[in-house]
């Protein structure tokens, strides 16, 4: 594949991305951000990239990993090392202090999630701890598809119930 074409083929993928991005940062600059660094990452790592693979699933992979870096390189900048003897492990949570409002709405969420048939609630949850499709279609002895919708509908379900968050 010609560089143009890869070009061509990536930036054709950028409203597809922000969207992603979107709903993984829940902020339009750092949305746009994070897209900015998936197309330089996808272009600098173009080389691994072979051309018989979905490239949609390609950018969204790098896309997904950076994400996830930048959230640890937060977290752990929020985290202290102790050197006394006892090595303790302190977190400063103190600079983000949780609203009231917050509390309620994560006790709602997780009640909505509570009220969802098994069926679908148990894939949903294995998805959300982190668990891979394939891992949760192993675990449950299901195809990968109706795993994939199970979770779908699950969003689906969880959106209509939640509705008053948006």
């Amino acid at each position: 594949m010609s560089a143009q074409e890869f070009t061509t083929r990536i930036v054709s993928m950028e409203k597809s991305l922000k969207y992603f991005a979107l709903g993984l940062t829940r902020d339009p600059e750092s949305a746009k951000d994070l897209v900015q660094e998936t197309f330089l990452k996808a272009f600098q790592y173009r080389d691994k990239y072979t051309n018989d693979s979905n490239i949609k699933a390609w950018l969204f992979t790098i896309l997904k990993n950076t994400f996830l870096n930048q959230v640890t390189k937060l977290s752990s900048k929020n985290t202290i090392n102790d050197s006394s003897e006892d090595s303790y492990l302190i977190e400063n949570s103190g600079l983000i202090e949780e609203s009231a409002e917050s509390k309620i709405n994560a006790k709602d969420v997780k009640s909505a999630i509570s009220e969802l048939e098994d069926e679908y609630r148990v894939p949903f949850e294995m998805f959300i701890d982190g668990y891979k499709y394939k891992e949760i279609a192993e675990e449950m002895n299901l195809p990968i598809g109706t795993v994939k919708s199970r979770i779908f509908f699950a969003r689906r379900m969880l959106m209509e119930t939640l509705s008053d968050f948006r």
